[in-house]
């Protein structure tokens, strides 16, 4: 046998041969069926069990009743306190997830790890805990309690200590989305635009913003979601006022515990509504992202 007709044989067989990896990682037949109804099994009971039956009890007595609970004033009061907040904190992140993302991604400056730090505060802290915070600074015994009774200032069980709550426990999503996404494309094309002669608002505009509008959008929907959604810290500093300090989180909460079901599952479908949406622009919005930094390599 010739050299040449050895090495064919050689090749031929590699190329029969399933790669190692793959080998690995197939599994029998079994034990893939077993992990994909066990998997099939969690979502069933987590998820989908949960959510059908939200629906399910908030329909229970008909559409008309479900509409008049909607419809009912502290119902509405909570609906608008919740967008109210919302509206206001989320392009307050907005504005402080980019500007954190742009320092922490293309300058090296003292602080950066603290910074870094920072921004990562309230996913280490209960939402409770920075609750407690804000009636530690403003309530009536706080270091700023004196101060803001004498000039007629409310911040705790009125609307501004609900909107700061939501402010802390949202920040750092855009920008915790942000910080990878700037760091792996680089600062290049920001340093030609630059050289080129544009000013550093049309770089960030014409440059930077298309670079990262898909990262931004979903952490904007992220954001959204979790201030919609917020509890714990909106709960310490809201008082519980019904048809005043209220969002749709804490509404749920006062129609269960008063044995409402019917009204309580009904404001729970709108959440619950607010979740499916989400989650489906988070989907879309992942496989945009997906798709631009698989792009990044090749430029």
């Amino acid at each position: 046998m010739t050299s040449q007709t050895l090495t064919a044989h050689i090749l031929t067989a590699k190329r029969a041969e399933p790669p190692l990896q793959l080998q690995a990682t197939v599994e029998p037949f079994w034990v893939r069926a077993l992990l994909i109804a066990l998997g099939l099994a969690f979502v069933a009971l987590f998820l989908f069990i949960p959510l059908v039956a939200v629906f399910t009890e908030a329909l229970r007595k008909g559409w008309d009743v479900y509409l008049a609970s909607i419809q009912e004033p502290d119902a509405v009061s909570a609906i608008k306190l919740t967008l109210i907040a919302a509206a206001i904190a989320v392009p307050l992140n907005l504005v402080f997830g980019v500007s954190a993302a742009w320092a922490i991604a293309k300058f090296e400056f003292r602080g950066k790890n603290v910074l870094l730090t920072l921004i990562d505060l309230p996913f280490s802290v209960s939402p409770v805990i920075s609750g407690l915070i804000y009636v530690l600074l403003f309530g009536a015994q706080g270091w700023f309690g004196e101060w803001l009774r004498e000039h007629d200032i409310k911040i705790l069980f009125a609307v501004p200590g609900i909107v700061l709550a939501t402010i802390f426990v949202t920040f750092p999503f855009v920008a915790r989305e942000l910080i990878p996404l700037m760091q792996a494309q680089g600062s290049e094309e920001e340093e030609a635009a630059l050289v080129l002669g544009a000013s550093g608002w049309k770089t960030f505009w014409h440059v930077t913003l298309p670079n990262i509008k898909w990262g931004l959008l979903y952490g904007v929907i992220l954001c959204n979601a979790r201030a919609m959604g917020e509890f714990g810290a909106v709960s310490v500093v809201s008082g519980h006022i019904r048809g005043e300090t209220n969002t749709l989180p804490l509404q749920v909460e006062i129609l269960y515990n008063e044995y409402n079901f019917v009204a309580a599952f009904a404001v729970a479908s709108l959440l619950t509504l607010l979740a499916l949406v989400t989650l489906a622009l988070k989907t879309i919005v992942e496989w945009k992202t997906d798709e631009s930094r698989q792009r990044i390599p090749q430029e």
